[in-house]
């Protein structure tokens, strides 16, 4: 059997994950000397603790080894298993990572505008989860622009060392509907 791809992987582990209410966010193999590398990160609505994430690399480590014994997965002489959540600066690439983050400050792209980084707080998802609220203050006012997730590229969350203002914290927190009705700019 040859080494395992990112996808075989994942494909065994997305149900153990389901199970608990996460998803596989990243799957990487590394073959790396006699000891191979899998790292896995792993992610929910709710924030995984650092003690299910002890219990899922446990199952995990359980469940490769067993396939391992049984020849339908193959590591090479051994393998380091890392599992974690995907951290700070992982892309927002699907609606959950959105929705997940509201309320934080985000870095992105417009698709129009590959080049230029913008950054705003992200509000509530459409209920379609198809397009975001995104807020920014401009002088001490609240404005909203909605946006398709499909325009926006290269949105990272960015680290916030002040706390950002209660009214912008309370626009962020608004309904989708109420972003909309309030925007400067509306999606086509």
């Amino acid at each position: 059997m040859a080494f395992p791809t990112p996808a075989q992987l994942t494909e065994i582990l997305q149900p153990v994950a389901a199970a608990r209410g996460l998803d596989i966010e990243d799957v990487k193999t590394t073959r790396a000397g006699k000891k191979s590398q899998v790292i896995i990160r792993i992610d929910g609505d709710e924030r995984p603790s650092s003690d299910l994430i002890e219990e899922l690399s446990q199952e995990i480590s359980e469940i490769f080894d067993a396939q391992e014994e049984a020849g339908t997965l193959n590591f090479g002489a051994g393998y380091t298993l890392e599992v974690s959540t995907p951290g700070v600066d992982f892309p927002l690439s699907a609606s959950r990572h959105w929705r997940r983050n509201q309320g934080r400050l985000v870095g992105y792209a417009l698709a129009e505008e590959p080049g230029t980084t913008r950054v705003a707080r992200i509000g509530a998802l459409s209920e379609d989860e198809e397009s975001v609220a995104l807020i920014t203050m401009v002088k001490k006012e609240v404005r909203y622009q909605i946006e398709r997730l499909e325009n926006l590229s290269r949105a990272v969350v960015e680290i916030e060392f002040a706390q950002p203002s209660a009214v912008e914290l309370e626009a962020a927190m608004q309904t989708f509907d109420f972003a909309e009705q309030n925007s400067a700019t509306r999606e086509d």
